[in-house]
């Protein structure tokens, strides 16, 4: 590592620390030459993949544009926002685990519902009902029963109902 102070190639590392969550290091160097310290952060460059649009337009993953659509469709919604960060970091961790250069938006759509579908079943109908561009109410409805009869016990006790229950015929 270059010297900031006198330019000069050679530094050792006095002291390394681990910072946050342990992905990030901080360490303090000192400038063979001048005899200056400094301090240098070292964190992993982890790309994501380019995005393929329905069109063929390729661009940028776009770290903003997923936030707002995740955060739009819990708008309103007693969703706490550590949870909707932890989701928001599982999403992009699951694209990352793709591997690939290159992802299709329809699958990164499908990422998304899969962790809505967890997290909140409205937000899940909502994302869902833009993403796969429902046409009418029976659409919504077949999308919310379909939810209702799929989801595991332990994520059904922790969602509000979509559909009020039938009253009972006694």
């Amino acid at each position: 590592m270059r010297c900031p102070f006198c330019g000069h190639q050679d530094t050792r590392v006095i002291d390394s620390r681990l910072l946050g969550d342990g992905d990030q290091v901080r360490r303090r160097r000192e400038c063979l030459s001048c005899k200056a310290r400094f301090t240098t952060y070292e964190t992993a460059e982890l790309s994501l993949p380019r995005i393929v649009k329905n069109d063929g337009r390729r661009e940028s993953f776009s770290d903003d544009k997923l936030r707002r659509g995740v955060l739009r469709a819990l708008e309103k919604r007693p969703v706490p926002m550590s949870r909707i960060e932890a989701a928001i970091n599982t999403i992009k961790r699951r694209i990352r685990e793709t591997g690939e250069r290159e992802i299709k938006s329809r699958d990164i759509g499908d990422i998304v519902m899969d962790v809505l579908r967890g997290l909140d079943q409205v937000a899940y109908v909502r994302f869902a009902s833009v993403y796969r561009s429902f046409e009418d109410v029976r659409a919504f409805l077949e999308e919310i029963q379909s939810l209702e009869h799929d989801l595991p016990p332990d994520l059904r006790e922790q969602q509000l109902d979509l559909l009020e229950p039938e009253p009972r015929k006694d």
